[in-house]
């Protein structure tokens, strides 16, 4: 499994990226991350980027396994993770698959470990995205709060379809929505940073105060008042201070 690192400092994060990302969602915030203090690990999951044509199963437990079999090669035995959309789900899952290894969990903009809140018709244009980029354009354009630029919404759309395979998006999908492991995700007591976007319509904070405050007994909401479901594009320098203020406890800025 191919795994980019940045840095080579003390402060160890794997870095899980969401449904239209891969490991380069993180990228803008790279810069920000001093490489003396972070050592960062970015894999990409099954059936995108460097992965693309790899085999299932295409899901969140996969997702959180493959995260844990990146920080036994690198030799990490204790580290933090940050998930990115689904990808908050699959960090929940790795503190699950792997008690007393995860420090803290950093959230931005997250899925919670529970099933997503759609009705019928919600579930099935999502579904329909995985054939239709207009569709994924319709689906950025609406978690981002309607007000990035046409240009933007395009070209992560088309980006999207070309970074990963289409039956992993589509799997994927049936995982982050569908699965339900409260039950485990409520016995984890590491910290937890949950960071939300103001105009974020996919995950908005009612939805998380509502499952991952409610649920996680060390768990905090930052809410970013410019950002959508993407700050990692909206704000990188504005989500890099949050993550470095938690990740970083001796470090202010």
């Amino acid at each position: 499994m191919p795994i980019r690192t940045h840095g080579h400092g003390p402060i160890r994060a794997i870095a899980i990226h969401g449904w239209f990302n891969n490991h380069a969602a993180f990228e803008a915030l790279l810069p920000a991350l001093d490489a003396e203090r972070f050592t960062i690990a970015l894999p990409d999951v099954r059936g995108y980027g460097a992965r693309r044509g790899s085999d299932g199963p295409y899901t969140v437990a996969t997702m959180a396994e493959d995260a844990i079999a990146a920080a036994d090669a690198l030799g990490w035995e204790r580290f933090s993770v940050i998930g990115h959309s689904m990808g908050g789900k699959a960090a929940l899952r790795v503190a699950v698959g792997a008690p007393g290894r995860v420090e803290r969990i950093v959230g931005i903009t997250p899925v919670w470990a529970g099933p997503a809140p759609f009705d019928a018709e919600t579930f099935a244009f999502f579904r329909g995205a995985a054939d239709d980029v207009a569709i994924r354009q319709a689906i950025l354009d609406i978690t981002t709060g309607e007000q990035l630029p046409l240009a933007w919404l395009r070209e992560s759309a088309e980006r999207s379809v070309a970074i990963c395979d289409r039956d992993a998006f589509a799997a994927y999908l049936e995982s982050w929505a569908g699965d339900d492991f409260t039950a485990q995700a409520t016995g984890i007591e590491v910290p937890v940073l949950v960071i939300g976007g103001a105009h974020d319509r996919g995950v908005p904070e009612d939805v998380i105060r509502s499952t991952w405050l409610a649920a996680l007994k060390q768990a905090r909401i930052v809410v970013l008042p410019g950002a959508g479901h993407y700050p990692m594009d909206e704000c990188p320098l504005i989500l890099a201070r949050e993550i470095i203020g938690f990740l970083d406890t001796g470090q202010s800025r």
